[in-house]
Formats: structure tokens, C-alpha cells, sequence
């Protein structure tokens, strides 16, 4: 097992990334190349980056902790879209956001653990 695969944060990022995909499903066929594939990156991001920072200095690591963040935020900018495009569910939306949240906070505190 990699050092990664132990931290939380990256085990709910994968989650996370999975929720997007089955929500996802349903969005219109004409947004496939658009927005679909806009929001799996970007949740897809979140525990690449993590899991890439992780192999470098804590300094890096932090750096690699805030492209994670970025992402999440991608994701959470990217479904309040696709929840006004009536894309997603209040109640998928919701969940999603609520996620993001969790999410938010442990890269937040797990950057500051870094000296960041």
C-alpha cells in the first residue's frame, strides 16, 4: 500500500470522484464533451494531486494539497452549473456540496499540518 492510500482525505476524494460519475450519467448527451467531462476531471484531480504531492517534500506537498482544493472548487463551481442547467437534483446537489465541504477541511487541515 502506498503512503497515499492511508491518508482519509485521499480514500474520500475517491469517493467522491465516484458520486460525480454516477451523478453524472444522467447529464444530457450533448454535455459529454462539455461539461461531463469538465466535472469528472476536476473531481478525478482532487486525489491525483494529493497522491502525487505526497511523494514529494512537505513544501511540494502543501503546493499539491492547494491544485487539490482547486479542483474541488472546479467541481463545486461546475455542479452549482449544472444544478441551475436542472442537470442535477436539489438533493445530488446537495450531497455534493455538503462533500465538498468535508473535503475542503481535511485538505485545509492537512495542508497546515505541513507547515503551510
Amino acid at each position: 500500500m502506498f503512503n497515499f492510500e492511508k491518508l482519509e482525505v485521499w480514500q474520500k476524494s475517491i469517493v467522491y470522484a465516484g458520486h460525480v460519475y454516477r451523478v453524472t450519467k444522467t447529464f444530457p448527451k450533448e454535455e459529454q464533451f462539455g461539461l461531463t467531462n469538465q466535472i469528472r476531471r476536476a473531481a478525478n484531480s482532487i486525489s491525483s494531486n494529493i497522491a502525487e504531492g505526497s511523494a514529494r517534500p512537505p513544501a511540494d506537498f502543501a503546493r499539491f494539497l492547494g491544485y487539490a482544493t482547486g479542483s474541488l472548487y472546479e467541481v463545486v463551481t461546475q455542479a452549482t452549473i449544472a444544478r441551475n442547467e436542472c442537470f442535477l437534483t436539489p438533493a445530488e446537489y446537495t450531497q455534493l456540496y455538503a462533500d465538498a465541504e468535508e473535503i475542503s477541511r481535511m485538505l485545509s487541515g492537512l495542508r497546515r499540518s505541513l507547515g503551510d
